[in-house]
């Protein structure tokens, strides 16, 4: 009988090498993720743009075929099944092998055109030659000359994001779509996990409320608070029609804001300056000081340093879009968050995480 001696363990040296090989061909693979990133973007949005999600979802039966719905849309089915086997890949949409037809999944119903948890507005945005065209410039951000270069999206476009937009009312329209799009997904998060934030506000003014879609939302889960849709004049101008408890004003929240218990602040603050915040803040403070409960509740998302969570890639990454989009915005850290409202006079705040990218801060006097 034969005894084979057994395998040396590998040497700490050798480990070591291993380690190193194996990064260094990881890097190799993970590299064409970055060289070919736009794409995943690209197609995506070329989905929406075709209707696939909507004529999988119209459809009579729960899957389809490829020439039904090359038929349906009016594609070459060629390059249609090319597209689908793409997003397939990525879980956006399911193809049948059995039956050689596909159907939807959840997150090809994220590209819905329509629906309570629809992000095509957000997608079709954020993939305008508009929003994309500062990305190209984003190193003048960054670089020895950013203190005298003008922002990105004002060395693209000759105007910041707010002139421009204001100059473009299909863009600005796009823009309350997007964040229409968003409020319908965190507005209810917010009020199904911290519904107590809103005991005891009667009125509550919403601070760049856009369209409005933020405050019905809020109404349909507290009845009771009366709302008021605050927004540039011509944001507010093309708003959805009032309805029962909600009003609009048209302002400029670095002037003023109107009166009310509660001031509410979703996906603003992260648009702004420190500086800038710090006067929308102090502005806010004036709005609640005549209510004995006064406080400002804000939504947005809060950078963890320390730990990496499941949203923690879409806070950096949103980050990044401020760098692009805005004058002096980011996403900020909570030791950030609690900067900017003590200068604004703030003497206490909480933080309360919730399901989406954003948490609830609450600020009070």
């Amino acid at each position: 009988m034969t005894l084979e001696k057994p395998a040396a363990e590998p040497t700490p040296t050798a480990q070591v090498a291993g380690d190193k090989d194996d990064e260094e061909a990881k890097a190799g693979v993970d590299i064409w993720k970055y060289i070919l990133g736009f794409t995943k973007m690209a197609v995506v949005k070329c989905a929406i743009d075709l209707g696939i999600a909507d004529a999988i979802e119209s459809h009579p039966d729960p899957s389809i075929s490829l020439p039904q719905l090359s038929s349906k849309l009016g594609c070459c089915p060629s390059s249609l099944r090319r597209i689908l086997r793409f997003l397939i890949h990525r879980k956006i949409f399911r193809h049948h092998a059995d039956t050689d037809t596909y159907s939807q999944t959840p997150l090809s119903r994220l590209l819905l055109t329509r629906g309570e948890k629809s992000m095509a507005a957000l997608i079709l945005l954020e993939t305008t030659p508009v929003m994309l065209a500062p990305f190209l410039n984003l190193s003048s951000q960054v670089s020895a000359a950013a203190a005298t270069a003008p922002p990105p999206f004002v060395a693209a476009h000759g105007d910041d994001i707010w002139v421009y937009s204001a100059a473009n009312p299909g863009h600005s329209r796009l823009i309350d779509e997007a964040m229409a799009c968003d409020a319908r997904v965190a507005v209810p998060a917010v009020a199904e996990d911290c519904p107590e934030v809103f005991e005891g506000v009667l009125t509550m003014v919403d601070v760049g409320g856009g369209n409005g879609t933020t405050l019905r939302l809020l109404r349909k889960a507290f009845p009771w608070i009366r709302g008021i849709n605050f927004d540039l004049p011509h944001v507010v101008s093309g708003a959805l029609p009032p309805c029962e408890g909600v009003e609009h004003a048209g302002g400029d929240m670095f002037e003023g804001v109107p009166k009310a218990d509660a001031a509410f602040l979703k996906s603003v603050l992260h648009d702004w300056s420190d500086s800038e915040c710090i006067q929308i803040l102090k502005n806010c403070k004036e709005a609640i000081s005549e209510s004995k409960s006064g406080k400002v509740i804000i939504v947005e998302a809060v950078i963890d340093e320390e730990n990496d969570g499941k949203w923690t890639d879409v806070r950096l990454t949103l980050d990044m879009v401020m760098m692009a989009h805005t004058g002096g915005g980011k996403e900020r850290t909570e030791k950030e968050w609690a900067h900017v409202l003590r200068q604004a006079g703030f003497a206490k705040y909480t933080i309360k995480p919730v399901r989406a990218v954003q948490s609830v801060i609450e600020a009070f006097p």
